[in-house]
This record gives C-alpha cells, structure tokens and sequence, in this order.
C-alpha cells in the first residue's frame, strides 16, 4: 500500500479536510448565539472527551490495519463491519451535494472580476425593482430584501417556489459544478500523490486569507463591537443542555468524526507513525482556526451594524447565508473590495476542496480494498478510478443545481449527516473499545510507539460499559440516550441549525 511522501503531508492533509466550511459559517454563530464567550467551555470540554479520543480511535484503526474504514471495521470486529459501510455510503452522498458550495464559491469568485461588484446595486436585470435595497436589511424586515439576497436568489441559484418545481437545469451552475468536480478529479488524479502535493498549498492558503481579513477588518469601525458581541460570555448559558449538545454536535461535524476520511487518510501511514502528536496539531488547529474565522467574521458584522445603524444580532445568521449573502454585502462596502471578494470566494474554494477529496478519498480507497486485484484493467489504474468516481459524483449532483436545486441541497444537508454521524461514532466506540476491549492497547501491534492515555481509554470503556455492560438499566440508559439524540436532532432541523461539514 503506497504511504505518505511526509508525514507533513498527512498532517496538512487531515487539517485541510477537518477545517472547512463549517469553522467559517457554522462555529462563529454556534458561539455568539450559545453563550458567546462562556460557550468556548462546553467546547473545549467535548473536543478533549468527544474530538480527541474519537479522532484517535480512527487514527488507529487507518493505521494499524492499513485499510478503509469498511474493512478496518471488518478486521478488528466482523459485526461491525456495516458501520464502516455506512460510513463510506455517507461520504459518498454528502461529496455528491457538497460540492454545489464548491459551485456557488466559483460563481462569486468568477463575478468578482466586473468593473463592480454584481451585488452591490439594485440596477441588474435579476433585481425585483419593487422590493430591493441596495442596503442590508434586518432579519425583521419582510417587505424588502437586500441586492445581497436578491443576487444569491435570483442570479446564482434562480430560485424557484418550492421543491414541487425544479424548474430545469441552471447551466451556469452546472458549468462550475462541472469544474469543481474537475478540480477534485486533478487533485485525485494521481492518489495520494498528487493529493500530497495539493494540500502544501490549499491547507495553508487559507490562513494566509483568513488573517489578511481579521488586519483589514479590526481597521474598520464598529470591527471591535462585533468582537466584543461574538465573545462576551453569558454565564446562564452553561447550565442549558442545549449549548452542550450543539458543543457536541459542533466538534463531530467540524472533525469530520464518522465519515471515515480519517480512517481512510490514516491508513497511508507508515506503522510506526506517531499518532498521538498528529492527533492533538489536527485537533488543536481545528479549534484555533474556528475561533480565527469567528474573528474574522464578526469584526465584519460589527463593521456592517455600525454602517446601517443595526444591532449585531440583526445581522449575524448561519448557513450558507452568511458567507454567500452577509459577508458578501459587508465585502461590497470595504475599502479595495474588488480585492478582497475574489480572494474572500477562493479561500472558500480551497476549504471546500480540501474536505471535498478527502470525502472522495473515502469511496476510491473503499473500491481498491474491496476489489483488489479483481478490479477490471479500465479501473485499475488510479487516474481512470479516480475519473469514474468523480463522474457518479457529478451526475448525482446535478439534481442540486437545477433552479430548485435549493431545495434538494437543503433536504440531503439536513437529514443526511446529523444523527447518523452520532450514532455511526458511538459504533466505533463500543466497537474498539467494548468489543475489542483490553486487546486495543496491550495489542502487540500497537506497542509500536504508540500508548494510549488511560484517560481517554478509561472515559471510552465507561461510557461504553455505562450503556452496554449487562446490567438490567443497560437497555433503558441506551433507550434514554437514543431518544435524547433523536429528539436534539429533530430540534437542530426544526431550527435549522443542521450545516455542511
């Protein structure tokens, strides 16, 4: 099995895939909204019980078995061997629907390049000339919509009433799903490889952007209203269990926990890789670029409350809204914004395209370790396998992109990846660590420089044995927790609080 060139490849790599669209649009809502500052403790308390000892887990079993998350599942415990195909089924689907924000990122950044910004004015062919504001609009208003909105509604997507009407194939869209897609495929072309080579530089790229903005927007005035807004804690906050479950939630979907891409990327390690440090830089980095993007944003949207004489709180949203209709509008107000809009939408790419091959990643490694050397001789070589992965990708997508398209994004991005991740990372757990069991870390296998802290093997034993262990509440204490997670699920949807990854 061919291994990493470097393990800064594999490091940089796996921070690419985990850091991504949600620690820019998800994260910096969570947090203003669940206690602003006080909600880092819930944070930081499920990254060291929930982030950390997961993404170890999957880090061990990549590594020791050397095998996608299907058959690595298989090797150590058999009976479970389905919930490494569930995981691969799930990566598969979301690549399909993820990259359409790929597409909406390349729309934006190819119509930054006009003499002005497209959204900054009502005086276009799509804008409704009875209803549009050339200014920003608090949430309140209904009888008005912003250029912002009216830009992303009736240019990008051409949006139709409802999911009944698909309304036809956005060509436009299509074209750059097509060349997200393209992009994806150069990335995979030559498997790891080349994939080694891409993340040098869309992992850190980012960063470059990321700060270039914070320096930029803590000049601006208002820029230290927003970060005051975005970090003054709210004690009473902590004692909701709610702010705790979307801590939680939180640290799943920004790791990447159950998708299987850390299986999969950990499986390209050499033996005797040591995992414990690369797992606390990826989980580390990943909290520190969440709080960076929460800067970055809300000194934005403090800049565009003092503008338009607005409270924050009327102006900050999650979801894709704000990074396609809010910070567009605040981009479009900026000194030198014809600048920092294209680079502001390629950044977005390269988040988008670093999560979006290790997803595909996931499918590809999958098809070589089920078939071996039975695959056929057209899929045999890495770029043809790669090609036809990403053109079941592309034409599953295209549903997405038609002008209803919308709709069925929302539907796949709320119902796909919520509950299922939960319940698929509590299967690796009571997989590893209950089945399993003492095995995992006397194993001569793993005594290659890697220990496991009896903490985090302790904190995994016990809430598996909580739930599992004979007792006559066993079936009750999983029934309570279940239901909990189904009804907290259910809550996020009805709230629309369920994002992309």
């Amino acid at each position: 099995r061919p291994t990493w060139s470097g393990q800064l490849e594999f490091i940089l790599a796996t921070v690419g895939y985990v850091v991504g669209l949600g620690n820019v649009w998800r994260f910096p809502y969570l947090c203003y909204s669940n206690g602003g500052g006080a909600f880092m403790i819930p944070y930081l308390v499920m990254v060291i019980v929930c982030g950390i000892p997961l993404v170890l887990v999957e880090f061990i079993l990549g590594q020791y078995t050397h095998l996608g998350p299907v058959h690595a599942f298989a090797r150590i415990c058999p009976l479970f061997k389905g919930a490494g195909l569930s995981s691969v089924v799930i990566s598969f689907v979301f690549s399909t629907y993820h990259n359409v924000v790929l597409c909406w990122a390349l729309f934006y950044m190819f119509n930054s390049f006009g003499a002005t910004l497209p959204w900054k004015s009502c005086n276009n062919t799509w804008n409704s000339a009875g209803n549009c504001s050339s200014g920003f609009l608090s949430s309140s208003n209904t009888e008005l919509q912003s250029a912002s909105q009216q830009f992303f509604d009736r240019r990008v997507l051409e949006k139709t009433s409802g999911i009944e009407d698909p309304g036809g194939l956005h060509w436009e869209l299509f074209g750059c799903l097509l060349l997200g897609w393209v992009i994806i495929f150069l990335c995979l072309v030559k498997g790891i490889k080349s994939t080694g080579k891409v993340v040098y530089f869309t992992a850190v790229f980012p960063y470059v952007i990321l700060l270039a903005l914070l320096i930029n927007n803590v000049q601006l005035p208002g820029a230290t209203d927003g970060i005051l807004y975005f970090v003054t804690p709210v004690w009473d906050k902590l004692f909701e269990v709610k702010v705790w479950f979307n801590a939680a939630a939180q640290v799943f979907m920004s790791l990447g926990i159950a998708f299987g891409s850390m299986i999969s990327m950990s499986s390209y390690n050499k033996f005797n890789n040591n995992i414990i440090r690369d797992v606390f830089i990826v989980s580390v980095t990943n909290s520190l670029t969440s709080i960076l993007a929460g800067l970055v944003i809300f000194s934005a949207l403090g800049y565009m409350a003092h503008m338009y004489k607005l409270p924050v709180d009327s102006i900050a949203t999650a979801g894709p809204g704000l990074v396609f209709v809010v910070y567009p509008e605040a981009l479009s107000t900026m000194p030198v914004s014809r600048l920092w809009a294209p680079l502001f939408f390629f950044m977005l790419l390269c988040l988008g395209v670093d999560s979006q091959f290790a997803n595909v990643e996931v499918i590809i490694t999958f098809i070589k370790d089920e078939l071996g050397s039975n695959l056929s001789g057209f899929l045999r070589r890495e770029e043809l396998l790669s090609l036809s992965v990403c053109a079941g990708g592309l034409i599953l997508g295209i549903p997405h992109v038609t002008r209803g398209g919308i709709y069925t994004f929302q539907l796949m991005d709320t119902y796909t990846a919520v509950l299922s991740v939960v319940f698929l990372a509590f299967c690796e757990v009571v997989a590893v660590c209950w089945i399993f069991g003492e095995i995992l870390p006397d194993d001569q296998y793993f005594c290659v420089n890697v220990l496991l802290p009896q903490l985090i093997r302790a904190s995994f034993q016990r809430c598996s044995q909580t739930l599992f262990d004979g007792k006559e509440d066993a079936g009750q204490n999983a029934k309570h927790l279940l239901s909990f997670l189904l009804d907290s699920a259910l809550s996020s949807v009805d709230t629309g609080e369920a994002w992309s990854v």
